[in-house]
């Protein structure tokens, strides 16, 4: 007998599909660069819930739309920003495990290690180069601000 065909699925399916998986895809590839990817997202997202919380978001939304008695309750205060940090933190966990995404970031560490670095004394230099080019290109904008603004200045009066 022939091998049975997988049903192919829509874009829209798969993706639900896969944020429904338990499973690493290619758990040894590119770790590094999805720790990292999870980690700035996990941050970005808790960050996010604090302010939830401290502002009560939803109390004021909920107390908009039903009224004042929804509007300071401890569970529209925490929650939900908590229940939004769990599932946004499940996502951000799924997204780096994504197949295109997880290849993406596969491909990212392998070109990070083609990358030649710079020692520390070279990294010093060129530093000090960017910081002395800014601090002069800085002066000469002040400057030509206050002449400019001197000059407009006695034709306005």
């Amino acid at each position: 007998m022939g091998k049975e065909k997988e049903v192919a699925l829509s874009g829209f399916w798969q993706f639900w599909r896969d944020m429904f998986q338990v499973g690493l895809y290619k758990r040894t590839q590119g770790r590094i660069a999805r720790q990292v990817t999870f980690a700035a997202l996990a941050i970005t997202l808790l960050i996010g819930a604090l302010r939830m919380s401290e502002t009560d978001f939803f109390g004021a939304i909920l107390g908009r739309i039903f009224g004042p008695r929804f509007a300071a309750t401890g569970f529209t205060r925490f929650g939900l920003p908590g229940i939004v940090a769990v599932v946004g933190l499940w996502l951000c966990f799924r997204l780096v495990n994504l197949p295109k995404f997880a290849d993406f970031l596969i491909a990212v560490e392998a070109e990070m290690t083609k990358v030649s670095w710079p020692t520390r004394p070279e990294l010093i230099r060129g530093s000090v180069v960017v910081i002395v080019t800014l601090v002069f290109l800085a002066a000469m904008l002040t400057l030509y601000d206050l002449i400019w603004r001197a000059l407009l200045g006695l034709l306005i009066r």
